[in-house]
């Protein structure tokens, strides 16, 4: 009952001691843990690299285990500890800690410097609540998922409330696929506009659910569900398909349409996306995809393959919500994007905020000298406007000229500048999260 790769004992190693090796007076406690990044390595490295990151992740799990806990592999990139004891639960939250601080730094292979995360759920049973291995190993991986979701590099303890949420996850799923089923799905578009002109240069297409009852739900409050279940894959697809069907008799103007982490990550998309183009007309040339930084960073290798493909097309590829992550000139030009547009917080405090504002023309000189066209969103008045043009930027998106609306409503206008006078009335207010929202799908 021992893994061949990292010689420590398996899954079914783990069962059996819990059975053995466990007192009726006992506290059992396991912590399952998932590499992150672990698909990088192999994609980046090669196998033989992969291998070895797992036999010295197993050595680093032998050592903080030391004599009171037992490793486990239970394949791929997924190790498990188990512990029994009066204080088996404690004693266990502090070995995993130590394994965290040990990841925390490179892992050498070979001649390289490998580096590597860990998410980790722990689950524990008493004398008064004693389920079997199965059900234990499951809430330490419904707990590991939880970690995932909170950033990673961080340890979770099972709560029942977790049980909670994955059975309201599973019931929205389903609703999603009735959704998809039965066209509830809406898309409207928020024009953009030039700077110098005021004349509409493209539309961005953002996504709605019309429940049954009326409600219209915006897309953060489903999309992450979607992304999590995979049926983002389907949802993304369609708002592409459609945004293109909409968009292919508003003359030249360019559409924008978000495409989320779990899309890009999906190797079979740019093959989607081509067929998609073909089947609907729509002229690669005039269809930008934006993305965020956090797409990219979660793997970056089948990222930058599929970005290569769908440039291949003539697609317009572009960073959405600059200013809050930690991308470098060097990510710049690594993934070569088309345009950047400045997230709506880096325009909205800018006015009174020097360093804010002495960001934003920086980020703005750095896209000229990177040959990138630049989009100031969140727009909501003219002292904002004013403050983006003076700064140089390209394109202006928000309240101020436009909300989002119906395709029916945006050929009216098309060939008539805007003249910045939609000023925030109340009733605007009542709306402003699902305008401004990106459609991330």
């Amino acid at each position: 009952m021992t893994d061949s790769l990292s010689a420590l004992p398996n899954r079914r190693a783990l069962h059996h001691h819990a059975i053995t090796r466990t007192k009726d007076s006992d506290e059992l406690a396991v912590a399952l843990i998932d590499l992150d990044g672990f698909k990088i390595v192999n994609d980046l490295y090669g196998h033989h690299v992969g291998d070895q990151v797992i036999k010295e992740v197993a050595a680093m799990l032998r050592s903080v285990c030391g004599k009171d806990a037992v490793p486990y592999r239970l394949g791929g990139d997924e190790f498990a500890i188990g512990m029994a004891g009066p204080l088996a639960g404690t004693i266990l939250e502090g070995i995993c800690r130590n394994l965290l601080d040990k990841l925390s730094q490179t892992i050498p292979v070979q001649d390289r410097r490998i580096g590597i995360g860990a998410s980790i759920g722990l689950a524990r049973s008493s004398p008064a609540d004693r389920p079997n291995s199965s059900e234990l190993l499951r809430r330490a991986d419904v707990a590991m998922y939880a970690s995932k979701r909170g950033g990673k590099m961080r340890c979770s303890w099972f709560r029942p409330e977790f049980d909670r949420n994955l059975e309201a996850i599973r019931d929205m799923n389903n609703e999603l696929r009735d959704a998809l089923l039965n066209n509830e799905f809406r898309i409207q578009y928020q024009p953009l506009v030039d700077a110098a002109s005021r004349q509409i240069v493209a539309v961005e297409s953002l996504l709605r659910w019309e429940r049954p009852d009326g409600k219209i739900i915006g897309p953060g409050a489903f999309v992450p569900i979607a992304e999590e279940t995979g049926l983002i894959n389907a949802i993304g697809l369609w708002v592409l398909r459609q945004s293109c069907q909409d968009a292919l008799g508003w003359g030249k103007i360019k559409l924008s349409v978000n495409i989320s982490a779990a899309q890009l990550r999906n190797p079979e998309f740019p093959i989607q996306l081509g067929q998609i183009i073909d089947e609907t007309g729509f002229p690669a040339e005039r269809l930008d995809l934006e993305i965020t930084e956090t797409s990219l960073i979660l793997d970056p290798v089948v990222a930058e393959r599929s970005l290569d493909i769908i440039r291949g097309f003539g697609v317009n590829v572009v960073l959405d919500d600059f200013g809050t992550g930690y991308a470098s000139i060097g990510f710049l030009r690594q993934f070569r994007f088309n345009k950047l547009k400045l997230d709506r917080s880096l325009i909205v405090n800018s006015a009174a905020d020097e360093s804010l504002r002495a960001m934003m023309l920086s980020s703005i000189s750095m896209a000229r000298a990177l040959n990138m066209d630049v989009t100031a969103e969140g727009v909501e008045t003219q002292a904002q406007a004013d403050l983006v043009r003076a700064a140089g930027c390209d394109q202006i998106q928000g309240w101020l000229y436009f909300k989002a609306m119906p395709a029916k409503d945006i050929e009216q206008h098309l060939s008539v500048p805007a003249t910045g006078t939609d000023l925030l009335s109340a009733s605007s207010h009542t709306v402003k999260s699902t305008d401004q929202e990106s459609a991330a799908a």
